[in-house]
């Protein structure tokens, strides 16, 4: 059973940094799209950041070019979003997932709590 597990979420002032973690088990993902989402109370779910299975390739959402960066460790099953110059609307618990397939993330992590205050 594939688990993935979030961390390094919490609370920050603006314009300060954090770096998220997911890391996986249960299942090597290594070959396997990942991605981060977030989700914010009374808002649908968006995606944030995705990478390719050799982390070669990333794409972002555009609220999120420049500031945030997505990386992978194979090695170690593991993601990371490094996020920058936080902003009070980046606010929202982020969630990761794997394994693109069907034109759906199969695998969801529980997510981690960004609160940004002003």
């Amino acid at each position: 059973q594939v688990q993935l597990v979030e961390s390094g979420g919490g609370l920050v002032h603006a314009g300060d940094s954090l770096r998220l973690s997911c890391v996986a088990s249960g299942r090597d993902l290594s070959s396997n799209i990942m991605a981060w989402f977030r989700q914010a109370p009374g808002k649908e779910r968006e995606i944030v950041a995705g990478i390719n299975q050799s982390g070669g390739s990333t794409w972002y959402a555009a609220f999120a070019k420049g500031r945030f960066t997505v990386s992978r460790d194979n090695a170690k099953n593991t993601m990371h979003l490094q996020m920058s110059s936080l902003k009070t609307e980046d606010s929202a618990v982020y969630l990761c997932a794997a394994d693109y397939t069907g034109g759906k993330y199969n695998y969801w992590g529980q997510g981690t709590q960004v609160t940004v205050s002003s």
